[in-house]
């Protein structure tokens, strides 16, 4: 079964003590910086190569941001798996409805900080770089303004996604990765 839970369901599974699954698909920053109790940090482009460390039979609760990712995780586990809910909203949603979040103690920034103060230096300096160098240089300022538009209407941001990846926004070493059992 495929469908959506909303954020007091969650909650009542939660405390009710039944064995299930919450993963949380989004980067490691973005988990660290606030997630539901209980979910285990799968980032999304990591999922096709770990569905041995989810319990088949287990029912399974998806939880991103707001609810894109955790959809495109579905779709990855259609043919894996039919069990699966996708938390409506996300943890956006969860936060909203004054649910408990569960913080790093570690201080990152957000990855939608990161996204904003990146493409913010990256118009600055086109901008900056055609009136002090070549004209040309607005096309910088033009293609992040353009990303940013697609990252809007699509709620897909390839720039987090890159972001995502470097090392800051990795988990430390030292850490021991989570079980889902």
């Amino acid at each position: 079964m495929q469908g959506l839970m909303k954020p007091k369901e969650l909650q009542e599974l939660l405390e009710s003590g039944q064995k299930f699954q919450v993963i949380d698909v989004r980067s490691p920053g973005e988990y660290a910086s606030g997630h539901v109790p209980m979910a285990v940090n799968m980032p999304l482009e990591q999922v096709e190569g770990r569905l041995d460390d989810m319990h088949p039979e287990e029912p399974l609760v998806l939880v991103c941001q707001s609810g894109t990712r955790a959809a495109m995780c579905g779709e990855i586990l259609k043919s894996h798996r039919g069990d699966f809910y996708l938390l409506e909203g996300g943890t956006t949603a969860w936060a909203n409805e004054g649910l408990p979040v569960v913080r790093s103690t570690q201080s990152r920034w957000a990855l939608e900080r990161q996204v904003r103060l990146i493409a913010g230096l990256l118009i600055l300096t086109g901008v900056g770089l055609s009136l002090s160098v070549h004209p040309g240089w607005i096309g910088l300022s033009a293609f992040v303004g353009a990303g940013l538009t697609f990252a809007g209407a699509t709620n897909i941001c390839p720039m987090g996604m890159i972001l995502s990846l470097m090392p800051w926004n990795k988990p430390k070493a030292s850490a021991p990765e989570p079980r889902l059992n």
